[in-house]
């Protein structure tokens, strides 16, 4: 759906991500950076620059026809930073990883068969910038991808992650942008036919004291699964992560995307996204919700993110946090409905 600003962790889901904390990434000036687009299908404006024109990717073009950065003194007389030689965006990027518009990257690595797994080791210390999910490509079935209603549609899953960490459709009415809720519980399993599912790494940047994922383009699929279905971009997929972080106190987390994106903490719903929609914001404070999300200083806790792409128009995936990943993601085996 829309663009818009995704954050996630240390690992967005249309969407954006951030994670573990860090500091010293530039940080875009939005005063000089045209807003995203809002999708005809919603009835959007368009997003503007000042000057009228884009980068590829579609990041737009400030005046002049460049991008000005808001950079921390330490780092404003760094080479590449505004006070040296400049080198092409972004000059950290993990090698093979393509750089997302705005911040950080993604790398799509091979088909994931039902039978796969790939577990991480839960360690003690954060484990980078980079966090591993699961992206599965569907076809647009005029049913739950494109054709359905669209709008808000909060309460479409239940408060709690069921047993196997996937969510639990809650009956109608609430879900009102799913036309067929049997195909719900494979959005997040591999079934062949119904969607081709493959391994996809998410970069995290630092950025000022958190570490960020943002995409106002996010189609790391373009091309693969069933392909573009004669579209300009692959435009139906659903993410998930599940990675596992530890809390300390002062943590947060605020992501934006589109289309549905469910945060679990602790097995327990944080953040509630639902529905076919234009980008869309909202934030966690951990401490805030550490009692009604069960949470314990000192403790390591479950957190899984979903993320879903149904319709055509833009995709927005960011996320921004000060979590402190313990392990950098696990594909979950399959397991039977």
């Amino acid at each position: 759906m829309q663009s818009a600003r995704f954050s996630v962790f240390a690992i967005a889901l249309s969407a954006s991500v951030s994670i573990a904390a860090c500091s010293g990434s530039p940080s875009v000036n939005q005063a000089n950076v045209g807003g995203a687009a809002n999708g005809p299908d919603n009835g959007g404006s368009g997003g503007s620059s000042a000057s009228g024109g884009e980068q590829p990717g579609g990041l737009p073009i400030a005046q002049g026809g460049s991008l000005m950065l808001d950079l921390p003194d330490d780092l404003a007389g760094s080479p590449g930073l505004g006070g040296g030689p400049a080198e092409p965006y972004p000059n950290t990027l993990p090698t093979g990883f393509v750089p997302a518009n705005m911040f950080g990257g993604y790398l799509v690595g091979s088909e994931i068969t039902p039978a796969d797994s790939d577990p991480h080791e839960t360690g003690t210390e954060s484990c980078g910038t980079k966090i591993l999910a699961v992206i599965r490509d569907f076809k647009a079935d005029g049913q739950n991808f494109e054709g359905t209603a669209i709008g808000d549609n909060r309460k479409m899953v239940l408060p709690d992650l069921g047993d196997d960490r996937k969510p639990v459709y809650a009956s109608p009415p609430n879900a009102f942008t799913v036309k067929d809720p049997a195909q719900f519980a494979d959005w997040y399993r591999t079934v062949d036919g119904l969607n081709k599912a493959y391994k996809l790494e998410i970069w995290f940047e630092p950025n000022n004291g958190v570490t960020s994922f943002q995409s106002t383009q996010f189609f790391p699929i373009d091309g693969k699964g069933f392909g573009n279905e004669n579209n300009n971009h692959n435009y139906h997929f659903t993410t998930e992560i599940h990675t596992q972080f530890k809390y300390e106190g002062g943590e947060t987390f605020k992501f934006t995307g589109d289309d549905d994106v469910w945060v679990f903490i602790n097995s327990k719903l944080a953040i509630d996204l639902g529905g076919v929609h234009n980008a869309e914001d909202a934030a966690i404070d951990i401490d805030g919700r550490a009692d009604e999300l069960g949470l314990v200083k000192g403790k390591v806790y479950p957190f899984d993110m979903f993320q879903n792409e149904r319709h055509t128009a833009d995709s927005n995936f960011r996320a921004d946090t000060t979590l402190n990943f313990v392990d950098c993601g696990t594909i979950l085996p399959e397991v039977p409905k």
